[in-house]
């Protein structure tokens, strides 16, 4: 199998491309930047690259964007030539090579206001049939290269399946509240209960789409960890997470107090993976109890592979009010 990884100097590009060439897959790693996986440096928007690249291809792992944390530093349009006109180029080269699937990376962030209820709301509870309602240029254009997606399987026939991937960066929060308030391996070990996922498992649910890609046809799935959450649970989680949490997780009580950590007060919105464990044969290895499980044992947070692709940082300078312009855009 020939396998193209576009974003191959990111963080999932890079631990696809690791992973796959353990596997002994032979990988074209196509990045705007160099990195020990790109071997093709260029850009998605260049279609002469795009199709120089997919020559003999017969998977591609489309995982290039521009991320959210780009909002602040790029413009509208650059957003759209690299999320929706490189998608676009992917499409219609994949099809003129003869590609047998296209697994693309999307991401929660469409769901975008449909993901907070109103106040006094239960949680909401996020599942592919929820409606998304993108709140800034990141969370539109991922939208539109989805339709883009859906529409080459439609009128042309490419296998395409998108995974809409929580969040599995190891930088700093977003959020300048979030990174004022929690130590940042808190912050990401409570995330395990309702909108993280380990890179390993991002990893492993990217293959397993491929290898069911063919036989589906077209499929979206939302891929983050299991969470302990059931539907019942919504209301409570918005009126007191930490209740919620040691009732369907009793140990993490003792040793968020031995580390001194806190529980998030509430919890605005669960993902569900149900549909990708079901259909897509997918077995995640990381959740809230085992990060737990890793923290009792003198372990870190994130898994091996999370370390060992590290953090990336989306800019190339700092910022006055921390390591993003913006604050949640």
């Amino acid at each position: 199998m020939k396998i193209l990884v576009t974003g191959s100097a990111g963080h999932l590009g890079e631990a696809l491309a690791l992973t796959l060439t353990l596997r002994n897959e032979e990988v074209v790693g196509l990045d705007i930047l160099p990195s020990p996986y790109t071997t093709q440096l260029g850009s998605i928007t260049d279609r002469d690259v795009v199709k120089s690249c997919l020559v003999g291809v017969d998977t591609v792992f489309h995982t290039a964007t521009l991320h959210k944390p780009h909002v602040g530093t790029h413009s509208m349009q650059a957003f759209i030539d690299t999320n929706v006109t490189g998608t676009l180029n992917l499409l219609q080269e994949s099809v003129a090579a003869g590609v047998k699937r296209f697994i693309f990376t999307s991401t929660t962030s469409v769901f975008g206001d449909a993901l907070v209820p109103p106040a006094g709301q239960p949680a909401a509870w996020i599942t592919e049939d929820v409606t998304p309602v993108p709140k800034n240029i990141y969370g539109v254009t991922k939208a539109a290269a989805e339709n883009l997606c859906r529409l080459f399987y439609r009128k042309q026939g490419l296998p395409c399946i998108i995974l809409r991937t929580s969040r599995f960066f190891p930088e700093d929060d977003d959020s300048k509240t979030a990174r004022s308030g929690y130590a940042n391996d808190n912050l990401k070990a409570n995330e395990y209960l309702f909108r993280r996922v380990d890179i390993e498992d991002a990893v492993s649910a990217h293959w397993a789409a491929a290898e069911r890609a063919e036989e589906i046809g077209y499929g979206m799935y939302i891929i983050s960890a299991t969470t302990p959450f059931r539907f019942d649970d919504r209301a409570a989680l918005r009126q007191d997470a930490p209740q919620v949490v040691a009732r369907r997780v009793p140990a993490f009580g003792a040793e968020y107090e031995r580390r001194g950590w806190q529980m998030f007060p509430e919890i605005d919105r669960v993902y569900v993976n149900e549909r990708a464990r079901m259909e897509l044969g997918w077995q995640p290895r990381h959740d809230f109890k085992t990060v737990l499980e890793r923290l009792k044992a003198g372990d870190t947070v994130q898994s091996p592979l999370a370390r060992q692709i590290g953090v990336k940082g989306y800019h190339t300078r700092s910022f006055s009010e921390g390591p993003y312009p913006v604050d949640g855009a």
